[in-house]
């Protein structure tokens, strides 16, 4: 089973997110935070974590790449348990109970859209509000071996 991990290149995310999530945490699409909102709601730092941020399950915070990895079950469990709380203390969920199928759901979406990636595939998304609500797309940007020649230093016996 596999699923997402925030990933960062460089810290544009802590500038264009007004909360990003930590490098490392686990990450869904999160594209429910969005499921109300209309054309003026996407303004600002809210219009780039609705245009291509994936939520951070520990933060809530927005990351633009993730990378997929696996996941055991165990924790898999421990992800559901932490977003349906999530759900209970800002979704307006009435209890834990009501909370945990939702979540488990998001979470098999999560692993459903990683599965069919080697580890280490980055996954970007990219959303637009439409008639019928948000529609999301996902791009995978496949890991690419590093060869020697590209970390050998090349030295000339006259350098």
């Amino acid at each position: 089973m596999q699923l997402a991990r925030a990933i960062h290149f460089d810290e544009s995310d802590q500038n264009v997110f007004a909360s990003p999530a930590r490098t490392g945490e686990w990450c869904i699409s999160g594209g429910f935070e969005f499921s109300n909102w209309v054309e003026g709601d996407l303004t600002g730092k809210q219009r780039q974590a609705f245009a291509n941020g994936w939520l951070g399950l520990e933060t809530a915070g927005r990351v633009t790449f993730v990378a997929v990895t696996k996941i055991e079950p165990a924790e898999l469990e421990r992800l559901t348990d932490l977003l349906a709380s999530h759900f209970v203390s800002y979704y307006g969920a009435p209890d834990l109970e009501a909370a945990r199928p939702v979540a488990r759901e998001e979470l098999a979406q999560m692993c459903e859209t990683c599965a069919d990636h080697a580890a280490n595939t980055l996954l970007t998304v990219a959303r637009e509000l439409t008639p019928a609500g948000v529609r999301e797309s996902y791009r995978s940007i496949e890991a690419q071996s590093a060869g020697l020649e590209q970390f050998a230093l090349h030295v000339s016996p006259d350098a």
